[in-house]
């Protein structure tokens, strides 16, 4: 009995092991079209409740210049600001205007003359004392939005982003994501 029942373990595996070997050298058929098609995950461009969602660069369209600006959101500033030059300020029906040009990587505006809305003194961390600027309103388009912000004018050559976009602007309307860039599409 001991004798059947390896013989029968030896004829079991001894199958099994055929049968496999078997299934291995069987060709597999290839399916001529492809039956999978690539997953597209869109990302979102405004939260459930519409508020537009920035990533930490966007392009804002400025309507009085005609033109898209690569811009900077910048959760940590108050105030947004622009890229001006060769401000100087002057008076008009007995209030504050500024005459001004937007200055950025070699390219500059005509000049432009805006009333001042207020003026501000600025603190920066890389330098001690204040700075005066003047605070003008424009009108931009992020997205779908269109809205009149206030900017301070400040000589941005140097930095990298002509346009910074801060907390003001987007407080209520919009919630930054850093981790993403360009979320909004680009006016045309």
């Amino acid at each position: 009995m001991n004798q059947s029942w390896k013989a029968l373990v030896v004829l079991f595996l001894g199958g099994s092991l055929m049968a496999c070997s078997a299934a291995e050298q069987k060709p597999v058929e290839k399916p001529t079209e492809k039956t999978e098609q690539p997953e597209v995950v869109l990302k979102a461009q405004k939260t459930s409740d519409g508020k537009l969602i920035l990533g930490e660069r966007e392009w804002v369209y400025v309507k009085g210049l005609d033109d898209n600006f690569n811009t900077r959101i910048d959760t940590g500033a108050t105030t947004s600001s622009i890229s001006a030059v060769d401000v100087i300020p002057f008076e008009r029906d007995g209030k504050d205007w500024v005459k001004f040009k937007i200055e950025h990587d070699g390219i500059k505006s005509k000049e432009l003359a805006l009333p001042v809305a207020r003026w501000v003194d600025i603190r920066q961390s890389s330098s001690e004392g204040t700075q005066r600027r003047a605070v003008v309103e424009a009108w931009i388009q992020i997205g779908d939005l269109e809205s009149k912000t206030e900017f301070t004018l400040t000589d941005r050559t140097h930095l990298t982003f002509p346009l910074l976009l801060g907390r003001s602007f987007f407080k209520d309307i919009a919630v930054v994501d850093v981790a993403r860039k360009y979320v909004q599409d680009k006016h045309k």
